[in-house]
């Protein structure tokens, strides 16, 4: 059974911007890009710079999918399934996250890794 957890509103998240929220003792970054009606959540976890900072990373595309930018070594993650575009041996874990009755859910159950 999959455990939602109300994290915030949507007017809390900053458009075409990343977030940090804690959920379930997990750093959670959160991606909202409204123009696309899109929400990611991803772990903040940067494996190459060994710090939970990727909810400050850019956000846009590479190769038509959607992807974040770590602000250290530059090194992109798929928002979709975590992949790191510059080594297929790098993946984080991806997170469901929803949006329901203006209030955005998380949940770390099952997460992709």
């Amino acid at each position: 059974m999959t455990t939602w957890i109300d994290v915030c509103s949507i007017d809390d998240l900053q458009p075409n911007s990343g977030v940090c929220a804690l959920v379930d003792n997990q750093q959670v970054a959160i991606f909202y890009m409204p123009e696309d009606d899109a929400i990611f959540a991803i772990d903040n976890y940067d494996p190459f710079g060994d710090v939970h900072v990727l909810s400050r990373g850019l956000i846009g595309d590479m190769a038509g999918r959607p992807m974040v930018s770590s602000p250290l070594y530059k090194q992109h993650f798929d928002l979709q399934t975590g992949q790191c575009f510059e080594d297929e041996t790098v993946k984080i874990p991806v997170y469901g996250v929803q949006i329901i009755a203006g209030r955005v859910e998380v949940t770390v159950d099952g997460a992709a890794q």
